[in-house]
């Protein structure tokens, strides 16, 4: 067995090994097209980038990562448009707006194109366009596993940052959180922006004026990273509550020197290279999971670091 097919079976066995035939794999180089709704400024992104550069190494097929360059989702439209124009195998988008997004990617399904939704979106979005299926995390059920755990970690009144409030789907997070403390949302979710000096300076007003806030929820590195400088500048790093979704470099900082309780690990990486394996696993023998995957919530605290810290920001 060549080097190459070694990798192949390796990648295949991950997905398929339940059910994976014994047929000869079709001949390899499969396009494949992932559109995501990030900007080039969230570095987050990179370990998405990894993940389907390994899995197009492992099983011998062609990948590219899109996305537009300021996060604008009528841009990241037209960049699915132009995939789809394109001919690819296959397409792995998000799915960050469903209004936005349902129609370019219904066109790429009719064309005859194999799409999987990955990161945003659900199941139910991902099967009404027409997609194979969905990998990613459920952000309001991983939000719910937020709140309830932050309640029985004693917050009663909260601090939602969120960094991406053009994203509907991202906004589940807050409100899951928000029911599984039992919660009304109220004007507790802040549209913080992107730019890192105004979501510090936007925490810092908020605690300022509710003083009985006793928990924030971040929503990735974009706005946990501000926050843990105002937290210091405020001289409340340690002494709040604080959970944040997706983890990075200073997340893993402030986990480990107790700032941060705990981080969400979505497994990125995963929403990645899984999409790419699948794919090739669906044009080369036909056979499909019979189920989506859900990717997370894993909640990463102090005692689980090891590989986290290892990988973070690579693989993690």
């Amino acid at each position: 067995m060549t080097t190459l097919m070694k990798k192949l079976v390796l990648a295949t066995a991950i997905v398929a090994a339940p059910f994976m035939t014994a047929h000869t794999a079709a001949a390899e180089g499969e396009k494949y097209i992932l559109v995501s709704h990030a900007p080039d400024s969230d570095t987050w992104w990179n370990t998405i980038k990894n993940g389907i550069a390994l899995a197009g190494e492992q099983v011998g097929a062609d990948v590219e990562y899109r996305n537009p360059p300021t996060g604008d989702i009528a841009d990241m439209a037209r960049i699915i448009d132009q995939a789809a124009a394109s001919g690819p195998d296959g397409i792995i988008t998000t799915l960050a707006d469903f209004d936005v997004l349902k129609g370019p990617i219904r066109n790429a399904v009719d064309q005859g194109i194999d799409v999987i939704i990955m990161n945003t979106g659900t199941p139910e979005q991902a099967r009404e366009v027409g997609a194979l299926m969905y990998v990613g995390q459920p952000e309001y059920d991983a939000g719910f596993a937020a709140g309830l755990r932050a309640k029985g970690e004693g917050v009663t009144n909260f601090l939602c940052v969120n960094h991406a409030i053009q994203q509907p789907t991202v906004g589940e997070r807050c409100r899951g959180y928000a029911d599984g403390l039992g919660i009304d949302l109220g004007d507790a979710m802040m549209d913080s922006g992107t730019d890192p000096s105004e979501i510090k300076n936007k925490v810092l007003a908020y605690l300022s004026a509710n003083p009985d806030v006793d928990g924030i929820l971040t929503l990735g590195p974009v706005s946990a990273d501000p926050t843990i400088a105002a937290l210091q500048e405020n001289g409340m790093a340690g002494d709040i509550h604080f959970g944040t979704f997706d983890l990075g470099e200073e997340i893993v900082k402030g986990i480990k020197d107790g700032t941060i309780n705990w981080g969400i690990d979505q497994q990125p990486f995963l929403q990645a290279y899984m999409p790419v394996v699948i794919l090739a696993n669906w044009d080369r023998y036909g056979v499909l999971p019979g189920n989506n995957i859900n990717s997370g919530p894993g909640f990463v605290t102090k005692d689980g670091l090891t590989k986290v810290e290892e990988f973070a920001g690579e693989y993690r």
